[in-house]
């Protein structure tokens, strides 16, 4: 395998702006944090990914570590071994949805169940940090789908 390369800057910026600055697991907005987001390789090196754009997703550094070189998780309904989701390739309301209270991911499909779990995109500083911009109308990202009461 050839020696890993560092990302250009002009890619980085590239990721960003086509992420809208989201991370594009969790939703989190990357202006209104303390450290920038990270570059992620959606199919990791030690996986065979390669420094492309089209293999590389903004992320948060929470989603980013607990990412780590993980391509699948395990669907909790179904104790199935399930693809993680892929934001390049999957579309995020296609897997995902906001609680009515806007402060959780609720994964739709054994992908995003998967994928809410393996990446703890409910984890209790985030509801908190969400639950913080929603009160100042910074949350959530518009254009994202919300669950609506039954």
């Amino acid at each position: 395998m050839p020696p890993h390369r560092k990302i250009s800057e002009v890619v980085r910026q590239q990721v960003r702006q086509r992420a809208s600055s989201l991370c594009e697991y969790c939703h989190a907005s990357e202006q209104w944090q303390y450290v920038q987001f990270t570059v992620d390789h959606v199919i990791p090196i030690a996986q065979g990914g390669v420094d492309t754009i089209e293999n590389l997703a903004l992320a948060c550094f929470h989603c980013n570590r607990r990412k780590a070189d993980k391509i699948t998780a395990i669907d909790p309904q179904f104790d199935a071994q399930v693809l993680l989701f892929n934001p390049k390739q999957d579309i995020w309301k296609e897997h995902f949805i906001w609680s009515g209270d806007v402060l959780s991911i609720v994964g739709i499909t054994p992908t995003g169940k998967a994928t809410v779990l393996a990446l703890g995109l409910n984890r209790e500083w985030v509801i908190n940090i969400r639950a913080a911009d929603r009160a100042i109308g910074r949350h959530p990202p518009i254009g994202d789908p919300i669950q609506q009461a039954e």
